[in-house]
């Protein structure tokens, strides 16, 4: 695998998978970072040819002296008070109030005699700065996270000048038509809105590709064509073996782990009915519940998740003869990157077998996992 930085020379359009027609008072949104499929048919265009690649990523990177992979904050985490399976809490005086679906994972619950919201916010700021908290984590924190499973409360500090709570900013541009002999928009389809990508200085996308491919160089990124310098960086290939071999190391402990989600999780199950239908859900079908409703129910290993709501992603069916010609498929629906999975030992994903047709989400860079050890006295 190669890593690179993808450096845009202008904004970037990248539409959501909302249905969208130029028509009044139309909005078009954009989704960042962008998924897989852009990723890949940039590159197919940037290379001329039809290609399959297997990618990783993509994540954001930040130079500062020196180049830093930068992740999705873990949604398990209030503030800097991370959260934890009430069934795992076992001091908690909510056992004896809280009433919970039986059917679905356990809530969770801040750990017994941790802070206040509002404590927690004093704190930071009699530290002389504002109360302000990163929404990405940089390599070395994420690192320090495998490694202890802990993210201390001045790593969630965003450092100055970085723009770590957000790293790009939303532009707004309208579109108009004017009607043919006159100085006035077209009344049908005339005016439509949508939203730009600016990545701010300093940021770039990061991505890992099985192909070498020569660079410096640049290619075209999302609607509109607008370009982005594609850049060699060794650099990052570094942080991420770093990273893979701790995790690795946490997935054979055998013990509580929670799984920290990088990038969007496409989690399909198929069900064969008279018609096949897809469906997606927050954590993977093959990870059953630790505890079950009734006894014919065979326990699992999930315990609770931490997640947020999904990232819908607009797919489509490319002609097997005119490599040009695709149609519109079926939505899916995808967990944010940041979810938290806690079990009481670690799972594989089906789609990690390469001999299924699910491992497809896999090669474009969906459901990337990181694995960390959960330890009682963290709580």
């Amino acid at each position: 695998m190669y890593w690179y930085k993808l450096t845009p020379l202008d904004i970037l359009m990248l539409r959501d998978a909302k249905p969208f027609s130029p028509q009044e008072r139309a909005w078009a949104g954009s989704t960042f970072p962008p998924n897989g499929y852009t990723i890949v048919g940039a590159l197919r265009e940037l290379l001329g040819e039809k290609k399959d690649f297997n990618i990783i990523g993509p994540f954001l990177c930040f130079e500062n002296k020196g180049n830093s992979l930068y992740f999705p904050r873990p949604l398990g985490f209030v503030k800097s008070t991370p959260l934890v399976p009430l069934v795992w809490e076992t001091k908690s005086p909510l056992h004896n109030v809280i009433f919970r679906d039986e059917t679905q994972p356990f809530p969770l619950v801040k750990p017994v005699n941790s802070p206040t919201e509002d404590e927690e916010e004093d704190s930071i700021k009699c530290e002389g700065s504002e109360a302000k908290f990163r929404q990405y984590l940089p390599y070395s924190v994420v690192k320090t996270y495998l490694e202890t499973g802990k993210i201390e409360k001045d790593d969630w500090q965003v450092t100055s000048g970085s723009y770590e709570d957000q790293p790009w900013t939303i532009e707004t541009r309208s579109h108009n038509s004017i009607e043919p002999g006159t100085r006035q928009v077209k009344d049908a389809e005339g005016y439509f809105v949508e939203n730009a990508i600016r990545l701010n200085t300093g940021w770039s996308l990061a991505i890992s590709v099985d192909t070498n491919i020569d660079t410096p160089t640049t290619l075209r990124l999302g609607g509109e064509g607008h370009r982005a310098i594609f850049q060699r960086c060794d650099e990052l290939g570094e942080q991420w073996a770093n990273l893979q071999q701790i995790s690795q190391a946490n997935f054979k402990s055998q013990s509580k782990s929670i799984a920290y989600l990088i990038t969007p999780g496409v989690f399909e199950r198929n069900h064969k009915t008279t018609i096949n239908n897809s469906r997606c859900r927050a954590y993977p079908w093959e990870w059953k519940l630790a505890h079950t409703v009734n006894k014919n129910q065979t326990p699992g290993d999930l315990v609770s998740v931490a997640t947020e709501k999904p990232i819908p992603i607009s797919c489509r069916f490319r002609d097997k003869d005119e490599i040009h010609k695709s149609i519109s498929a079926p939505q899916v629906f995808a967990a944010p990157p940041g979810s938290l999975y806690y079990l009481n030992q670690p799972r594989s994903l089906f789609q990690d077998n390469k001999q299924t047709k699910l491992n497809n989400w896999r090669k474009l860079g969906y459901s990337e996992l990181l694995w960390i050890n959960y330890e009682l006295e963290i709580v």
